[in-house]
């Protein structure tokens, strides 16, 4: 009797959702982008996620055009798949969207980390991060990042299975570490590591408060975050010593009125820097080696390339430079054609902050609206036999607004000179004194939750 009463309760509520709905469409008539709004709450969120997202988006601008509407987990959403589209949103008239994000990952990475901002905060915040991560504070890097390259690759030589995606994570975190802190102790940073994987592996789950879940734990080990990152502050602050790195950058900042960043600011920041850095960047060189151990013909060209810098550092015993690392024009161009193949980030949510008319339709206040990458990088239109990976094509510099790898606007991400930097490097180190072969055909792709190759590409690697 009460399972019954439940469904109809079910039933009812589903007809008032659906009500509101219509309603609220029919407000709007005909100055709606087409599309289907689908089941009312669940829209079409199982349609999403029962498929490659990719093939849900290229089918619905196949059948509707370059902006639709949908309804992904309860919320009615605006996308968008064109390049002017893109530069509207991210770009141009910035200030008529806020970016969006789903308030249990909020709590999880820290309500003041730079991307949930906008306004004057966000600004301030864009300034010192960006300035930590320009051409001239990273080239100092360069050292520290060919070190965590080389004991990187030299711990997954031997011919073990290596699960690609997971060692690139590791890698790339060291590289963060080193950005944000410097060389930091082996202590902190080996608590620093451990806390985050826990958030690591509760950051996409079922945002529960029930003991023993994984959102729980990784609530948790956020807390445990605050408080090793406050105890580095503090003895920073006891040494009275001005670091150069991003947090002394961010503790020393002062606004125009005096005012300092709190250290849970600061905290909320280093943590939204390292989730920023580690996995999407770990994706990339995961699908990076994938393309290159499947085009030989390339690999081969890259090591030439390659190695003719290992012979002028005489035979690799000189360490690498910042300029040999802006000279490495073949191995750049396999980097962003990956970025491009891969589309690691997909998409981006803003949510509209009034009713905004974009090519004669109306997205109304509320609503969210995501720019599709991925359905930019593989338009046929801009991007000739989009599925071939085809580093030539940037011998010319794409369009603007055609290649969005790490976003547009005031809110693309900042450290993207690191990111190249540190795939420039792990490249040179890896196809100068290693072969390596994937474990059998690793053709799916996996959403974790940015695209993976399929169980992380498990290959062996082997000295040369």
């Amino acid at each position: 009797m009460l399972g019954y009463l439940f469904v109809c309760f079910l039933f009812f509520i589903s007809l008032v959702l659906l009500h509101i709905t219509k309603k609220r469409i029919s407000q709007q008539g005909s100055k709606l982008p087409p599309g289907s709004m689908g089941w009312p709450y669940v829209g079409e969120t199982l349609q999403l996620y029962s498929q490659d997202p990719n093939v849900f988006f290229a089918s619905k601008q196949k059948r509707y055009g370059e902006i639709f509407k949908t309804n992904i987990l309860g919320c009615p959403c605006v996308m968008l798949a064109s390049p002017a589209a893109a530069r509207f949103v991210l770009s141009t008239q910035a200030h008529l969207f806020k970016p969006t994000y789903p308030k249990s990952k909020e709590k999880l990475i820290g309500p003041s980390a730079l991307f949930y901002q906008q306004g004057e905060y966000h600004t301030r915040l864009r300034k010192l991060v960006q300035g930590a991560f320009m051409p001239e504070a990273i080239r100092k890097l360069v050292p520290d990042v060919e070190a965590a390259a080389i004991s990187s690759s030299e711990s997954w030589a031997g011919g073990h299975i290596v699960n690609t995606y997971n060692e690139m994570k590791k890698f790339s975190f060291d590289v963060a570490i080193l950005a944000i802190f410097g060389h930091l102790d082996n202590c902190y940073k080996g608590e620093l590591k451990k806390n985050y994987c826990i958030i690591d592996k509760g950051y996409n789950s079922f945002p529960t408060r029930l003991p023993g879940t994984r959102y729980r734990k990784a609530v948790l080990a956020r807390e445990r975050l605050s408080q090793i990152l406050v105890e580095i502050m503090c003895q920073r602050k006891e040494r009275k010593v001005v670091e150069k790195d991003l947090l002394g950058s961010l503790m020393n900042s002062q606004d125009e009125k005096g005012r300092i960043l709190t250290d849970e600011q600061i905290a909320d920041n280093i943590i939204g820097v390292v989730f920023a850095a580690q996995d999407t960047t770990a994706s990339a060189l995961a699908w990076l080696f994938k393309y290159l151990h499947e085009d030989k013909k390339l690999l081969e060209a890259v090591k030439a390339e390659q190695k003719a810098i290992f012979q002028a550092n005489n035979q690799g015993s000189r360490p690498l430079t910042w300029a040999q690392c802006r000279n490495m024009t073949l191995t750049k161009r396999v980097i962003s054609e990956t970025l491009r193949m891969a589309s690691i980030i997909s998409f981006t949510f803003r949510e509209a902050v009034t009713d905004v008319e974009y090519k004669g339709y109306v997205i109304p206040k509320g609503w969210k609206v995501m720019p599709l990458f991925r359905n930019i990088h593989h338009n046929p239109e801009l991007f000739p036999d989009p599925q071939k990976f085809n580093p030539s094509r940037f011998k010319v510099a794409p369009k603007p607004n055609t290649f969005l790898p790490f976003g547009n606007g005031v809110h693309s991400c900042p450290g993207n000179e690191l990111a190249k930097l540190e795939m420039l490097i792990l490249v040179h180190h890896l196809v100068t004194k290693f072969r390596w072969e994937v474990e059998r055909s690793q053709n799916g792709v996996q959403y974790c939750p940015f695209p993976v190759p399929h169980n992380g590409l498990p290959a062996r690697f082997w000295k040369e």
